[in-house]
């Protein structure tokens, strides 16, 4: 299996995984919503929830983005310019790209680490959410998409569009 397919298909699960809870974020929320207004009980911890698993849905969702070149850019620029200049503006776009990710690895794995050595919590009280997971899904969402920037790189340096790529 090629890095191309390996990277395809683990972003196509992690995108997956993210559609799956923000479905079940959906009924978290509705939850607290009908305890709040109709039983006068409300969800606690729904807002750490939340708060936490928006950034989850973010980095598990950003490899697939990125792959099936759904990532913000500026078509109606590029598309004007001749083909070899466009080569060389997706190329400076996709390593600008992987060097933003690597340095937001850079700067999330020392507090991953300690999140996760030092049990860190988020909320008080009743519901005390563990704030690791999204520290860590930052930076392995931030791997993946370095790695799905640089896949593209070379598709389009090797002029070898794939059939199978994701698509939106």
């Amino acid at each position: 299996m090629s890095l191309v397919t390996l990277s395809d298909r683990l972003a196509k699960a992690l995108m997956l995984l993210a559609a799956f809870w923000a479905f079940v974020l959906c009924f978290i929320i509705l939850t607290d919503i009908v305890g709040r207004g109709v039983f006068n009980a409300p969800l606690h911890g729904t807002k750490e929830i939340v708060a936490n698993s928006i950034v989850i849905i973010v980095f598990l969702q950003a490899g697939y983005a990125i792959r099936s070149r759904s990532m913000l850019r500026a078509d109606f620029l590029v598309n004007t310019m001749p083909a070899s200049v466009q080569k060389v503006m997706l190329l400076i776009g996709y390593l600008l790209g992987a060097a933003f990710f690597a340095i937001m690895i850079t700067g999330g794995w020392d507090p991953a680490i300690r999140s996760f050595v030092n049990d860190e919590f988020e909320g008080e009280g009743a519901l005390r959410v563990p704030v690791w997971p999204a520290r860590w899904l930052v930076v392995i969402g931030g791997a993946l998409a370095i790695i799905n920037y640089l896949v593209l790189a070379w598709i389009d340096l090797s002029g070898r569009e794939r059939a199978e790529a994701p698509r939106p």
